[in-house]
């Protein structure tokens, strides 16, 4: 990795928009990844995120009805853009850049690129990865993360197969460090199957995604042929959070950090709830499961809330054998948002969630609040073996990647 002091350049604030070069924005974590030796760390980033939106037009060319395709092409601009055409809207998402301060974090991005060879996505994951000093990314969409809530359940299935096409052939393909955890639309059980079968073979995969906002119980016995099928293939079942200000809920919220802090959680709670009560960590006990962007404090909260409901009403969940948060200690967690305020607390929450074979280092990257690989290196409690498992080894060991030499020693700790 390139990152000599002579590439640094470190732009004031306010000469940063959306034209600004990755590079530039990742100054510090570049520096950071230099001085302190991140190519002797094996760095898998298991949560970060392109703006598919950026590039909808391509993805609507993928939809096969040629009704739909022909409706989302009709909205397109006059420039010939079409981001986001057909999408369910997540107000939430458009204060992330916090009135325009955090540019990057924006979709529409309008960094220059001459490299054509490879797709302008690729090019700007590549970036990252550089500057924040990771190996291996396993990629998100951003807008689609709102899709579970979608009023025509027929788009979801839709958008999400041309979604999935498109990144495989398009993005996956042209670098061998990009992975991805492919969205499932759970709106309907055959269509999720149907997902399973045509990507879970394709280059890059490394499990599938349920996108947490949405409204679908994941107990329902419609799912269980599908959570087979994954099982069955060895990958991993990811649940993504994010946004909505749709819930009754959340709609007495008004204000975006409110959002951020309950909404990316709530979602993961109730599901995490129905998994382990229902007794799906029994029916399929070689499924890794893994919740992703909730950060972490609200683990152990549910590991004592549960059992100690469960303690005194065992009958209503009859198919457990241990207790709710011995189920809970053996699924995985990406660390961002990580937090970081009180150090006493995220040590008992690594203790709870056995941190150090079950975390899994995230950045989120680009958005707003994106952990860099020191976030994990500068906790003071942590070994130097747990860093490394946290960072690369553990995520790893569940995606079995097709390392480079001088990264395999790392994979033999």
């Amino acid at each position: 990795m390139d990152t000599g002091t002579e590439s640094f350049r470190e732009l004031p604030i306010k000469q940063m928009d959306r034209r600004t070069s990755t590079s530039d924005v990742l100054v510090h974590a570049a520096r950071q990844a230099r001085d302190r030796h991140y190519e002797d760390y094996l760095i898998i980033d298991v949560d970060a995120h392109h703006f598919e939106s950026e590039s909808w037009k391509e993805v609507i060319d993928y939809i096969q009805d040629p009704v739909i395709k022909d409706l989302g092409k009709s909205m397109e601009r006059l420039d010939g853009t079409n981001p986001g055409s057909l999408l369910n809207a997540q107000p939430g998402l458009n204060f992330q850049n916090v009135g325009g301060r955090i540019p990057h974090s924006g979709g529409l991005r309008g960094e220059p690129i001459d490299d054509k060879s490879v797709h302008r996505d690729v090019i700007l994951a590549r970036r990252a990865m550089e500057n924040l000093g990771i190996d291996y990314q396993v990629i998100f969409p951003t807008p689609m993360l709102g899709l579970g809530l979608h009023p025509q359940p027929n788009l979801e299935i839709e958008i999400s197969f041309a979604y999935n096409r498109w990144l495989t052939e398009r993005i996956l393909s042209g670098d061998d460090r990009l992975t991805a955890l492919i969205y499932l639309p759970m709106c309907d059980p055959e269509a999720a199957m149907k997902t399973v079968e045509e990507f879970g073979d394709k280059k890059g995969v490394v499990g599938f995604n349920i996108t947490s906002v949405r409204h679908k119980p994941v107990h329902y016995n419609q799912y269980m042929k599908l959570y087979r099928a994954i099982e069955e293939r060895g990958l991993t079942l990811g649940f993504h959070a994010g946004p909505t200000w749709e819930d009754e809920w959340t709609s007495q919220l008004d204000r975006f950090i409110g959002i951020h802090a309950i909404s990316f959680v709530l979602c993961n709670l109730v599901h995490m709830t129905n998994w382990v009560l229902h007794g799906l960590p029994e029916r399929f006990p070689k499924l890794p499961v893994m919740w992703i962007e909730s950060g972490l404090a609200w683990v152990p909260f549910m590991m004592q809330r549960l059992d100690n409901e469960y303690l005194m009403r065992s009958s209503e969940a009859p198919l457990l054998k241990r207790l709710p948060s011995e189920y809970m200690r053996e699924m995985y967690y990406t660390s961002q948002p990580i937090e970081r305020t009180n150090m006493k607390l995220l040590q008992s929450t690594f203790e709870a969630i056995k941190a150090d074979t079950q975390l899994l280092y995230a950045s989120d990257w680009p958005h707003w609040d994106f952990d860099a690989p020191s976030t994990i290196m500068d906790i003071p409690f942590l070994t130097e073996q747990a860093k490394r498992n946290i960072l690369g080894l553990n995520a790893n060991r569940l995606f079995k990647l097709d390392l480079p030499k001088e990264k395999k020693k790392f994979a033999a700790e």
